[in-house]
């Protein structure tokens, strides 16, 4: 085998496990307190990242260099430094599930978009236009970010800003990353002439 298949693959248990755990935590959190909606509509987005990564295609060509891979590992667990316990409410709760609906949805439609080319370490892994990479090229972090937005605003506490807050800055590093990888690929390049903005259509 490969050594960096090996290492593709070894990346992805650790983050099947650590996302399992997480998954779990959540989940007997929740059962808890089964009126904070809003954790679990967080368990279910990262249920949904467990589930694409047991699924999902290794690419023949990946990013492993050290700042992409710190920024994978960081953006692959954060949630492990999520306080799960209640925080406070900048927002009345239904203010913070409906953020969540719309960044869960978002992501699963751009999820099933991209299909089996889901993965974590910037690469090329196909070119995708269609469904809602047709709005942004970012779509499934866009769904992230509305997700995770809607959360820290029913579970506020500095804890839960600082890790929202490093995570986005490594985002936008990591995204930054594959399109350099990306744009080697004269579809892709065409693609951008259409496809603006990565994250927020008119700003981003």
């Amino acid at each position: 085998m490969n050594i960096w298949r090996f290492h593709e693959i070894l990346l992805r248990a650790c983050a099947v496990l650590a996302g399992s755990w997480f998954v779990h935590a959540s989940w007997h959190q929740w059962r808890l307190q089964p009126n904070r909606l809003s954790l679990l509509l967080l368990m279910l987005g990262e249920g949904t990242v467990v589930l694409l990564l047991l699924i999902s295609k290794v690419p023949k060509r990946r990013d492993w260099h050290p700042v992409s891979l710190f920024c994978t590992l960081v953006a692959t667990y954060y949630f492990l430094a999520v306080r799960l316990t209640p925080g406070i409410h900048l927002v009345p709760e239904s203010i913070g599930v409906l953020l969540q609906c719309t960044g869960l949805s978002w992501s699963l439609y751009a999820k099933w978009s991209l299909r089996r080319a889901f993965g974590l370490l910037p690469a090329n892994r196909g070119v995708v236009t269609t469904g809602a990479y047709r709005v942004l090229r970012h779509p499934i972090y866009a769904g992230y970010l509305f997700n995770h937005l809607g959360f820290l605003l029913v579970s506020y506490c500095w804890q839960n800003l600082l890790v929202y807050t490093v995570l986005y800055s490594v985002q936008i590093i990591r995204l930054r990353r594959e399109e350099c990888i990306l744009r080697d690929d004269p579809d892709y390049r065409d693609y951008c002439g259409h496809v603006r903005f990565r994250l927020i259509p008119g700003v981003f």
